[in-house]
């Protein structure tokens, strides 16, 4: 009930507040709050966004999405590879895009593409799988007019680019 609240509390959000944000510095603010999983994982995690990145975004948004995300990356990494997480940004079609790579088990994209963003959907065989996650993490893209697209190969690992507004 709890994430369902809050995913009604995104998309019915009509006046959501938006800020300038260093995208750089959420990343390493985000790395941070994750210290302890990626002391314990032992994960590399390349912040390769520059520091005069700018984002027009909600502060609480951009934190969940990033939280969302390197977490993911580093819960979901190969077991018998130490996890590599990198971001870069770069511009397309005059859109700021966030692009965060792994060496992670992967996705099955060709079963699992179409429900990839599901509520309750899982795609491995770990308990501690909700599928609420990536669904609320859509969702607040898709608050902020943003977009996000997934490739992912599985074995090697998954990229996410999320594109700002």
């Amino acid at each position: 009930m709890l994430n369902l609240n809050k995913v009604v509390n995104i998309q019915t959000s009509i006046d959501i507040i938006k800020e300038r944000l260093s995208l750089r510095n959420y990343i390493n603010k985000t790395i941070n709050i994750l210290s302890d999983q990626v002391i314990l994982t032992e994960a590399v995690i390349k912040n390769n966004v520059a520091k005069d990145v700018i984002v027009e975004y909600n502060p609480a948004y951009l934190e969940s999405v990033l939280l969302n995300f390197i977490f993911n990356a580093i819960r979901y990494s190969h077991p018998e590879r130490k996890p590599v997480v990198e971001l870069v940004s770069f511009i397309e079609n005059s859109q700021t895009v966030l692009q965060i790579s792994d060496n992670g088990i992967g996705i099955d994209l060709e079963k699992h593409g179409k429900e990839l963003y599901g509520l309750y959907k899982t795609f491995n065989k770990r308990p501690d799988s909700k599928g609420v996650g990536l669904f609320i993490t859509k969702n607040q893209i898709d608050a902020m007019g943003g977009k996000v697209i997934v490739n992912s190969v599985v074995d090697k690992g998954t990229t996410f680019k999320i594109y700002f507004k």
